[in-house]
């Protein structure tokens, strides 16, 4: 069993693990996922969700047993950063427009998407109009994951009146994640080069940071040691393993994890975690 995530060795962090990575221009996301994992010489890394070549910023990256856990960046929300081209000069209505389109809307994904091309929602949660300059507009965007940037500055352009096109596109945050701290692969070559050349772990664990961080914001269920050798081998949570949980309320979406913070498994709240019997947690991925 893993142990408390701030004492692993870099052996162990490599090994479940994540990275807050700066993707570059031109690569694909899973180009840098097959890098990352080459790097750091785990048999698998797993991005956050897909990035076009062009696009640059926030791509977190699970490590090694940690690409288990991948299905947490399925439904995370995402920011962005755009550049919206007019194809005239700005209307003076622009922010009223913009801010119609917060909320629910309707979305057929491009064509040269690789999923089929049928009409779907998605939530946009804020749009903010950050800046304005004759035909350009510099937008955020916090949306849903599978939210099509470009297929929105298209519909924003249409509702504008002046037509307009996606320029550059930034990701910004993602799930928990954020630019704030973020890493390129460089970074992450010569805390790896450092720690295996010098023994020196320092640069490594600013860089990768244990996969539980993944998981911020997931409702949070405690068990105790016993129970999570038995989650280890398949066993569902039964109630009363739990020591703590965070919800009570059946159908949610929750991490376990042992008292000392390391995650085992992550499951579907199925009874109640305060019973004296029965099963609590259905397992959904067990990390351990």
């Amino acid at each position: 069993m893993r142990g408390d995530p701030t004492e692993r060795s870099a052996e162990e962090l490599l090994a479940f693990g994540v990275v807050n990575l700066d993707k570059p221009p031109g690569p694909s996301a899973h180009q840098v996922a097959g890098w990352v994992r080459d790097m750091t010489g785990q048999e698998r890394a797993a991005h956050s969700g897909t990035l076009d070549p062009k696009v640059t910023g926030c791509l977190p990256t699970l490590l090694g047993d940690a690409t288990r856990a991948a299905q947490v960046f399925d439904d995370a929300v995402k920011e962005y950063v755009t550049v919206l081209e007019c194809h005239r000069p700005v209307p003076a209505d622009f922010e009223s427009v913009a801010a119609e389109f917060e909320g629910e809307i309707y979305q057929k994904p491009p064509r040269k998407s690789a999923v089929s091309r049928r009409l779907r929602t998605r939530r946009i949660h804020d749009l903010e109009v950050l800046e304005t300059e004759e035909r350009r507009a510099l937008l955020r965007v916090r949306c849903a994951s599978g939210t099509y940037i470009r297929k929105l500055c298209h519909d924003l352009g249409l509702a504008l009146g002046t037509g307009a096109h996606m320029g550059h596109l930034r990701r910004t945050g993602t799930g928990p994640f954020d630019d704030t701290d973020l890493h390129t692969l460089h970074d992450l070559q010569d805390a790896v080069t450092e720690w295996r050349e010098t023994g020196d772990e320092t640069w490594l664990r600013e860089v990768v940071d244990p996969a539980e961080r993944a998981l911020e914001g997931i409702p949070r269920v405690t068990v105790a040691p016993s129970a999570a050798e038995q989650i280890r081998e398949g066993a569902p949570v039964y109630a009363p393993g739990i020591i703590d949980s965070e919800t009570d309320e059946p159908g949610t979406f929750v991490a376990c994890y042992t008292p000392d913070g390391a995650a085992v498994c992550l499951g579907t709240l199925v009874g109640d975690p305060a019973a004296e019997s029965g099963e609590a947690v259905a397992l959904e991925r067990v990390l351990v």
